[in-house]
């Protein structure tokens, strides 16, 4: 049986008179990778800062694990169970894979009242920041600088930094842009390896990993859904194929 743990209903956000995101609703259901695709400005980013608390919507209402968050900002979203990465790194370059990961986990264990203990001594923050490291395949990298890492290596670090917040639901923004053939095959089996965990809403370029680590497949045209369905399905459906995949045949 199917577990939803993000419903976003009816969806939109205006500026002015440009509707960015259109009357879009979507479910995120444990165990899938849910991919979000669509030429550039078609919603996407949008959307997912929509769905992350970044942005508020215009009307239409965003349920996180059963409860209408709609109001919450994102910060309460993410202590609440919702990590995402963004389309650029947001590592800290200086510091190390490890005090990456343990910055990230302290937002979950945020302990105010101890504020005169060290906090690279809490137990909980290191377990942690260990387990997400070695979720991302980064463990023999713990003690490198993180600028120093390659590209694909920031991008699994961001993927770990999410996992140490203890989310239940990942909104990835492009995380496998600009990456070489061999990176792509390591994000592609991390995303599979931490899909039964989660619920993953992927918004990528790259159609070929698409439409292999995809379990569902939505498609946007000027801020609206013009198809849902399986990765079969979208491919095979006529819109999509004149809308958007037709223009890259």
């Amino acid at each position: 049986m199917s577990e939803v743990l993000l419903r976003g209903h009816e969806l939109t956000r205006r500026w002015g008179g440009l509707v960015a995101v259109d009357r879009v609703s979507l479910e995120l259901e444990r165990g899938q990778v849910h991919a979000v695709i669509g030429t550039n400005g078609a919603g996407k980013s949008t959307l997912i800062n929509l769905l992350s608390g970044e942005l508020p919507p215009s009307s239409g209402t965003v349920e996180l694990l059963g409860r209408d968050v709609s109001a919450w900002p994102q910060p309460r979203r993410a202590r609440a169970g919702l990590g995402r990465s963004y389309q650029r790194n947001t590592v800290y370059p200086s510091f190390t894979v490890q005090e990456n990961c343990r910055l990230a986990a302290q937002a979950r264990h945020q302990r105010p009242w101890a504020w005169w203990r060290d906090a690279t001594a809490c137990e909980d923050t290191r377990a942690a920041a260990h387990d997400a490291a070695a979720r991302a395949g980064l463990t023999d990298w713990l003690q490198v600088q993180a600028g120093l890492l390659s590209h694909g290596q920031k991008r699994q670090l961001e993927i770990a930094m999410c996992l140490a917040t203890g989310p239940q639901v990942l909104l990835l923004d492009e995380p496998l842009a600009g990456m070489g053939a061999e990176e792509t095959e390591r994000m592609l089996g991390l995303l599979a390896a931490v899909k039964a965990e989660h619920a993953i809403l992927l918004v990528e370029h790259d159609m070929d990993a698409v439409f292999r680590i995809a379990d569902r497949i939505t498609v946007m045209v000027n801020g609206a859904v013009i198809a849902s369905g399986s990765p079969t399905e979208v491919r095979e459906n006529a819109d999509v194929q004149v809308a958007y995949l037709g223009e890259h045949g």
